[in-house]
């Protein structure tokens, strides 16, 4: 697992995917680090994280996208939170491709905690899940 060159990039206002994030960087022995931290050596993963906020994206993650050197990225994982059932990674696929960059088709969702919705997520087997899913793909 350790050969795999892996950089974790993600943005959370609630916490929510930072919980993601950081867990993915324990299990890939790096660090998690917050948009709009650049990419700048060449890398075989990007892990990028991002919610779904009223219905899209935010607005930091479409400029961060549109920032990302695809030539130093040989791929990018997408793992998301929400508080409602959509997901963030057909519209982060869409950009990412329009860049030509690309996307490992599996991505990572889990509900996040948002006032009285889903209380304690992502909890425990929340974090247990994407670690198995990120062994999955370094592997």
């Amino acid at each position: 697992m350790n050969e795999v060159k892996v950089a974790v990039r993600y943005f959370s206002k609630s916490g929510n995917t930072k919980k993601l994030a950081d867990e993915i960087a324990k299990t890939t022995n790096c660090c998690a680090k917050q948009i709009p931290t650049p990419v700048n050596d060449e890398i075989d993963i990007l892990f990028l994280g991002a919610s779904v906020y009223y219905g899209g994206i935010s607005s930091e993650v479409k400029k961060y996208i549109q920032s990302l050197n695809g030539g130093k990225i040989g791929k990018v994982v997408v793992f998301s939170t929400s508080a409602l059932a959509e997901r963030a990674f057909p519209q982060i696929q869409k950009l990412l491709e329009d860049k030509n960059i690309q996307v490992d088709k599996r991505n990572f969702y889990c509900r996040g905690e948002f006032t009285v919705l889903h209380k304690g997520r992502p909890n425990q087997k929340d974090l247990d899940e994407v670690r198995k899913f990120v062994t999955e793909i370094i592997d």
